[in-house]
């Protein structure tokens, strides 16, 4: 008889899988061959999450993982919960986070987070990180694809819902860390108003010059503190290679410290 871990590994083979890396080799992922794949924001958004030995991190909208695994990896005594509406990305998720030594630290809650999810505890999470879908319905053309449709495209009430949500989550001065378009910025400050303060914008810019794209933010639920504009970083060199600070958070693992 085969046991759990031969059944998924089955489950999640080529050719509808793939079996990648991320930080240098030391994170596998299994991911969909097509569809939404995992590139570079989940690493920085993990990157940029202020996380502690002993604390408690959600992930809303894990997918298959690829955020918690490399926060697990940066901070190995803390422990996450990642929520997953969709069943089959939520045991992939479960599947990844076994197949990478975490399954002790990390669980995986199938729900909406616009819904009732009541195997969480509201306030009870040190940081919530979220990459929520970037793409304003009324702008975009959806893929047809569906898992990358839902994971690209946002569904009303947007980025509002996402942001109530980690602040029910999130203890009274956790922090929620997410990263998006900066063409969305002012509907993701205009969210954070309703109950988050201390808000840092963390621009992740192509090369030197040129504007950013994606920006990281975080912010501190029920904090006072003014907003800040970092000057953020760099992700390419002219000759289109990383830049030596972003290998190091890529392939490093390193943190941000911002």
């Amino acid at each position: 008889m085969r046991s759990q871990a031969q059944t998924d590994d089955a489950a999640f083979s080529e050719p509808a899988f793939t079996a990648d890396t991320l930080l240098n080799g030391t994170v596998r992922i299994r991911q969909p061959a097509s569809g939404y794949r995992a590139a570079i924001d989940p690493v920085f958004l993990a990157a940029g999450v202020p996380a502690r030995a002993g604390q408690h991190i959600l992930d809303a909208g894990c997918g298959a993982g690829a955020a918690f695994l490399c926060l697990a990896r940066r901070i190995p005594e803390c422990s996450i919960v990642g929520v997953e509406r969709d069943p089959l990305f939520a045991d992939l998720a479960r599947f990844n986070a076994a197949d990478n030594g975490f399954s002790d630290r990390i669980r995986i809650v199938t729900g909406d987070v616009a819904g009732p999810l009541p195997d969480l505890v509201p306030g009870a999470c040190d940081h919530v990180m979220i990459n929520p879908p970037h793409l304003d319905p009324e702008r975009s053309r959806p893929s047809a694809d569906r898992a990358r449709a839902a994971a690209m495209v946002e569904e009303m009430p947007g980025i509002s819902a996402w942001i109530a949500f980690a602040h029910r989550m999130l203890r009274d001065g956790g922090t929620l860390t997410l990263i998006h378009r900066v063409d969305r910025l002012e509907d993701v400050l205009a969210a954070l108003g309703q109950g988050f303060g201390a808000v840092i914008q963390f621009p992740l810019l192509p090369m030197t010059g040129r504007a950013a794209k994606r920006v990281l933010v975080r912010a501190q639920k029920n904090a006072a503190a003014a907003a800040t504009v970092l000057p953020g970083l760099v992700l390419h060199a002219a000759d289109g290679r990383y830049t030596p600070a972003a290998e190091e958070i890529l392939r490093g693992g390193r943190g941000l410290d911002f």
